[in-house]
């Protein structure tokens, strides 16, 4: 039992990595019709829609008074902060550097994960980490191109706020699993985020007037897809393993654009972008090593 959770949770983390590799092909489209705190609050109305229906014909009703607070927080900073300071950061630098400043986050939850959580931090997390952030280093670094890319000081420092706001969310959302189940979290975490980006509410209508359709699609996949679906399965896998395990997981995501930026996009990757996403898996997968033996060896001593 405990070794199918394990493929389980490992299989839900396996579909929000990608689902938010995919959503840097929607952000492309959506973000050039669409500012930034726009974006978000149409992304957030979109999964709480689909989110607030799930809940409804699944009968979960509301999540625990003890969740609240994990709930509350996480909404705040990771689906509402996170979501405009990230979008309004991808508009003052290249992508690249912020792939770069962003990863910082995975780290950042493995610290405030031993610090709040009282989580391990075995070394192989750590190495696998290293390695990964090393890749997404590389991965950034290609994606600048060189002297073309452009990055201010606000940018940067936008990105860095993005990144410490993920990973309070992360961070803050670990307790609340504890109590309420990860639709309940999901659900409510995406309407506070939604509620803290009303006050975009008039620049989203106005700008749904004037935007393309594929734009508008695109914001409404972001949605439903890496928001609602996405977020869920992070939750249902959170829960179920430790804070820095999830972040280091996450750092397959470049690797992932890269492909998908190949294969929508057009946009050929060169030998510097394949290194760093080889990277990135590499890492991914030495973090999580230790947690397969430990599954295995658990699974020998219940037989």
């Amino acid at each position: 039992m405990q070794k199918q959770s394990s493929r389980l949770a490992l299989a839900a983390a396996g579909v929000t990595v990608v689902l938010w590799a995919s959503a840097f092909v929607s952000i492309r489209s959506a973000g050039a019709a669409y500012s930034p705190g726009a974006l978000a609050l149409g992304r957030l109305l979109a999964g709480a829609l689909v989110l607030g229906a799930v809940l409804l014909v699944r009968r979960e009703g509301l999540p625990p008074r003890a969740a609240w607070p994990g709930i509350a927080t996480s909404g705040l900073l990771w689906f509402g902060v996170y979501m405009v300071v990230l979008n309004w950061g991808e508009q003052e630098v290249d992508a690249g550097t912020a792939a770069m400043v962003v990863n910082i986050g995975p780290i950042l939850i493995a610290l405030l994960g031993a610090r709040f959580l009282e989580e391990s931090l075995p070394p192989r997390l750590l190495a696998g980490m290293a390695v990964s952030f090393a890749g997404a280093v590389t991965v950034g670094l290609s994606m600048s191109g060189g002297s073309g890319g452009h990055a201010s000081v606000l940018g940067v420092a936008l990105c860095l706020l993005a990144a410490m706001a993920y990973a309070g969310g992360v961070v803050a959302q670990k307790p609340a699993l504890a109590h309420g189940s990860a639709l309940q979290v999901t659900t409510f975490g995406c309407l506070v985020g939604a509620v803290a980006c009303l006050p975009f509410a008039g620049q989203l209508v106005e700008e749904a007037g004037r935007a393309p359709l594929s734009a508008t699609l695109n914001m409404v996949y972001l949605g439903v897809f890496p928001t609602a679906l996405a977020f869920t399965t992070w939750a249902y896998a959170l829960a179920r393993t430790t804070a820095g395990r999830m972040g280091a997981t996450t750092y397959a995501v470049p690797a992932l654009v890269v492909v998908l930026a190949w294969a929508f996009l057009g946009e050929l990757p060169g030998p510097l972008t394949l290194a760093g996403g080889a990277l990135c898996l590499a890492g991914v997968a030495v973090s999580r090593s230790r947690a397969r033996a430990a599954v295995a060896a658990g699974a020998a001593e219940s037989t």
